[in-house]
């Protein structure tokens, strides 16, 4: 398996696999939760347009909710490390003999 020659800095290193599963049920159970309070409150209300958008909420949020649970998290704080260029840049001679700038000699 070929090494990535970029550095992992901590701050920007996965979480643990069971972390990440555990928040991802957390945002699953709460947007379930939130589709039973909008199914339950246009029973609740009667009739009108705050049922019909309730309902609307509470057949929507299922797609959401799965949507939200499988993002996969990532971090990147967009910040370039000095000095974390390519491991052996390389320019060619001008006069194409094929020889590199480190060749001199």
């Amino acid at each position: 398996m070929p090494r990535d020659p970029d550095p992992v800095r901590i701050t920007t290193a996965a979480t643990s696999r069971q972390a990440d599963i555990s928040a991802r049920q957390r945002r699953y159970v709460v947007s379930m939760g939130i589709r039973t309070v909008c199914f339950v409150a246009a029973i609740a209300v009667g009739p009108g347009w705050l049922r019909w958008v309730l309902v609307a909420a509470a057949v929507l949020l299922p797609y959401v909710a799965v949507v939200m649970a499988n993002a996969a998290s990532s971090r990147s704080d967009d910040f370039a490390l000095m000095g974390a260029g390519p491991a052996h840049p390389q320019l060619d001679a001008p006069d194409g003999s094929g020889r590199t700038g480190r060749d001199s000699g």
